[in-house]
């Protein structure tokens, strides 16, 4: 079976899955950081190399307080007590995202936990935290327009290499697959220019009630894709010829 190189997940559903038992949405998010961490175990084992989740978007800044905070006090939790389990694992850990808005507790155990698993080459886990990429894409362009305004660079220079380079996500390649749970279908303002060619696995499962089997139908749904990348397949050229 193919594997992707990378997987991003948008690990939706955990208020609505709370909701369901009459539970607070709070309840869900425990649930989900206790998924996530089979999820993030599982990918090791599997052998992909570089693992994205969408732990918190630019938007969610607008939810209620107190599960902002709730949510930053899970963050920080889970650092402390799983940093050692990540280099077990031989996980490498980083972030991307707006670090000014987050919490400067939270903060340091992320860059802790960065600093503490940087010899690992394992698994490359990523967190999306207070990230957008409208909001990546907007830092980009206001970087490369400094950087001509500066003349370190003519306009002539700007391609899509030097905006790939500039992105948070360099030098992390492009999620081959990306996996949302709830069934949305719809990106959220994640990885927007990274998702160009990305292949899409909507589920209906609910994140707090995904497991690894559900990640193994994923990867098998991958596997069964033809990525072309806007070009014609070797099959596709035959049957022209042939007729």
């Amino acid at each position: 079976m193919t594997l992707p190189k990378h997987i991003a997940i948008i690990m939706d559903g955990n208020g609505r899955w709370a909701q369901l038992r009459h539970r607070p949405r709070t309840f869900g998010h425990v649930k989900g950081t206790r998924v996530a961490k089979k999820i993030i175990t599982a990918c090791s084992r599997r052998g992909i190399k570089h693992l994205t989740l969408y732990a918190f978007s630019t938007e969610n800044w607008f939810r209620p307080q107190a599960e902002v905070s709730l949510l930053m006090t899970i963050l920080r939790r889970y650092l402390k007590r799983e940093t050692e389990n990540l280099i077990k694992e031989n996980i490498r850990f980083s972030v991307i995202g707006d670090m000014t808005r987050i919490p400067k507790d939270v903060v340091s155990a992320i860059e802790t936990s960065m600093e503490a698993t940087s010899h690992c080459t394992g698994l490359h886990l990523v967190f999306a935290l207070s990230y957008g990429s409208r909001q990546e894409i907007t830092d980009t362009v206001r970087e490369i327009a400094a950087r001509v305004a500066a003349g370190e660079l003519h306009s002539q220079d700007i391609d899509e290499s030097l905006i790939n380079s500039t992105l948070s996500t360099y030098p992390t390649p492009d999620p081959d697959l990306i996996i949302r749970t709830s069934g949305e279908q719809r990106l959220s303002n994640f990885l927007l220019w990274q998702a160009a060619y990305s292949e899409f696995y909507f589920t209906d499962v609910l994140w707090p009630n995904f497991t690894e089997s559900h990640l193994d139908e994923a990867l098998q749904a991958f596997s069964m894709r033809q990525r072309r990348f806007g070009k014609v397949s070797a099959n596709d050229n035959m049957e022209k010829l042939s007729n």
